[in-house]
């Protein structure tokens, strides 16, 4: 009979074991997938690493992809350590790249570069307020955070377009070519985020704020109260509950800063590289479902995703790169959903042991022997 138990101390070489092991285990089953479909996976894999990082200005095209996937790895992972399932980091994305589109074409022209951190504020609070929503729902009605939160997606999105596509919306370019083909007003050059630049390499103004925020919360949930009752809450509700700790507000509180995270991250794809409201690129990028890949392969390490969102942005920038004849299609996504299915499963390994009970046999015994009167 085999079960599995769970481990009490968890060894701290699978901290590194699990991510490295799901990037192995994904690469050998895509390796296998290309091989059948009569491509060379030695030679794919190779134009992957060069068109990601190697080639002249791919890293800082993977930087730039990586960018909204290291807020929303970050948005996933904060929430999954309470054990609240945050699946709405899509569309607290949307909501804080349209609160941050408005106050940039708002007081861009006015404040020039001064009006970056009222974008950042902007997406805070749009996206806070959202992911508070499912949390609340959750706390006080016992409703199920994971199908509030996708659904919020879906209103998110449509809310978007209809800025953009059904309305005369202060977000719509109303002249020009605006009039026949819908389209967002650019936000004013002044408004543009900054990149730093060390040598041949441009790092995004957006990139080194989540490096900040990983840092800030990884120092939250390690040297805090605050974070130490988060984890004991997402160890054992009801012993959080008895030792007085207030699970309610700690959900709402997770939540909303899930969601904040991620509404920062939507500041930022605007203030770096779209410039403009674009509902239908952010609805096909699925920056929030591919947080909840990256999160589950850095184990909810807020450190662990600024690495993680880098690979992952490089394996998207190079998917992008190499879209043609000569490249197979869909072998990013399938790569992406490989790397996560792995990385639940070494996940499932590091906090349960496998054993296995070999039963035994028992000699039946004997009837009575029949008794004559």
């Amino acid at each position: 009979m085999i079960r599995l138990e769970k481990r009490i101390d968890t060894p701290k070489w699978l901290n590194f074991a699990v991510p490295v092991g799901s990037l192995i285990g994904a690469l050998a089953v895509g390796a296998v997938l290309l091989a059948v479909s009569g491509n060379n996976a030695f030679d794919t894999y190779s134009k992957i690493v060069d068109r990601a990082f190697t080639s002249d200005g791919a890293l800082t095209a993977t930087l730039t992809a990586a960018t909204p996937l290291l807020f929303t790895g970050l948005a996933a992972a904060v929430a999954f350590r309470m054990g609240v399932f945050n699946i709405g980091g899509e569309g607290q994305f949307v909501m804080g790249a349209v609160a941050a589109c408005f106050v940039g074409l708002w007081l861009g022209e006015d404040l020039g570069g001064w009006v970056i951190p009222l974008m950042v504020l902007a997406g805070v609070v749009a996206g806070g307020l959202y992911g508070a929503i499912p949390g609340v729902l959750k706390a006080f009605a016992n409703t199920n955070e994971i199908i509030t939160s996708l659904m919020l997606n879906y209103i998110a999105g449509l809310f978007a377009s209809y800025l953009i596509f059904n309305s005369e919306s202060y977000w719509r370019k109303l002249d020009g070519t605006g009039k026949v083909f819908p389209q967002g007003k650019v936000l004013p050059t002044d408004a543009w985020w900054p990149t730093l630049d060390i040598g041949s390499v441009s790092i995004p103004a957006g990139y080194l704020i989540g490096a900040v925020v990983a840092v800030g919360a990884w120092v939250l949930y390690r040297k805090t109260r605050y974070g130490f009752e988060v984890l004991v809450i997402g160890d054992s509700p009801a012993a959080a509950s008895y030792a007085g700790m207030r699970t309610k507000r700690k959900i709402v509180g997770v939540m909303a800063m899930s969601g904040a995270i991620a509404g920062i991250g939507g500041a930022a794809d605007i203030g770096d590289t779209r410039h403009l409201l674009d509902p239908k690129g952010l609805g096909q990028a699925g920056y929030g479902y591919a947080g909840i890949v990256i999160a589950a392969l850095a184990r909810l390490n807020p450190l662990g995703v600024i690495v993680v969102s880098v690979l992952m942005g490089g394996l998207a920038n190079a998917g992008r790169a190499l879209q043609g004849p000569g490249f197979p299609a869909g072998l990013v996504g399938t790569l992406e959903g490989l790397i996560l299915f792995f990385a639940l499963g070494g996940e499932v390994l590091a906090r349960y042991r496998i054993r296995i009970h070999r039963t035994r046999r028992t000699a039946r015994a004997a009837p009575p022997a029949a008794v004559t009167p």
